[in-house]
């Protein structure tokens, strides 16, 4: 073989055993899942019915149900992790999680720094008050001694923009149970939170003696679930994977299994 031929060759082979290692061009399409991999899903299970803990420990919920059916219809595997709340998105940032489903609402800001699935769920946020206590718009919350809130979530960043960020009236706790508890002792006037969560706090807390209102000035939001930014493959994965669930008649069956018509008032 002359040196010409050589060269040709040894570059042929080259280019193949490149080709055989999963090199792939600039415009080959990204996997849309890796088939070997279990997409570890932290989750913050204080926040029912979305996550909460069974008698053994493990997170239960409609965004785990969810989850599975979407496992399930994309042919992927996963694990739930509880963790606190302030810690769920470090954990995705630094590799600990490959995404995190925990109620987590798609907003703006949040978008600088993750990328989210498709939506899954519709919610707003709502005052929960003792029956009887009047509450018709926002400038009701600003005469409240204390306003109860969730740091960190948008029931948070909602009552701050009414009320300024500093507002002494603003009491922040770190999960839906503690601050609803503190409802019940006599400790607030209010708690702004997710309507479904408090829906479903009331629904299942008849005794209680508690109502939840819609004010005007809340906004709907939307559900995510949050991967790092720039995952497309994951993102991709998540969108087909719903979109399954969506069509299979599936994500209703769930809905249901959770949700119903709830009580409660729109603000007049």
């Amino acid at each position: 073989m002359n040196m010409k031929k050589w060269i040709a060759a040894a570059l042929a082979c080259s280019a193949l055993a490149l080709s055989a290692c999963g090199g792939q061009g600039k415009d080959a399409a990204a996997p849309a899942a890796n088939p070997g991999k279990v997409y570890r899903v932290a989750s913050n299970a204080e926040f029912a019915p979305f996550e909460s803990l069974d008698s053994k420990g493990n997170v239960e919920g409609f965004d785990v149900d969810l989850m599975n059916a979407m496992a399930k219809a994309g042919n992927f595997k996963i694990e739930f992790k509880h963790q606190p709340w302030d810690s769920l998105f470090p954990a995705l940032n630094n590799g600990d999680a490959d995404v995190v489903m925990s109620g987590v609402t798609i907003t703006d800001d949040r978008k600088q720094s993750m990328d989210f699935s498709d939506p899954y769920f519709e919610i707003t946020q709502v005052v929960l008050v003792p029956k009887g206590k009047k509450v018709s718009s926002s400038e009701d919350l600003k005469k409240m001694n204390k306003v109860g809130v969730v740091t960190g979530y948008t029931g948070d960043f909602s009552v701050s923009k009414l009320l300024g960020n500093d507002n002494p009236k603003i009491a922040r706790f770190e999960n839906v149970p503690l601050i609803i508890k503190e409802l019940e002792n006599g400790g607030l006037d209010s708690v702004v939170s997710d309507s479904a969560v408090i829906a479903n706090y009331v629904k299942n807390n008849p005794t209680k003696g508690m109502d939840f209102v819609t004010l005007p000035d809340f906004t709907t939001e939307h559900y995510g679930i949050a991967v790092r930014k720039g995952d497309e493959a994951t993102v991709k994965m998540l969108n087909d994977a719903l979109k399954k669930v969506r069509e299979s008649g599936e994500y209703d069956k769930i809905y249901a299994k959770y949700f119903a018509q709830e009580g409660g008032q729109a603000a007049k």
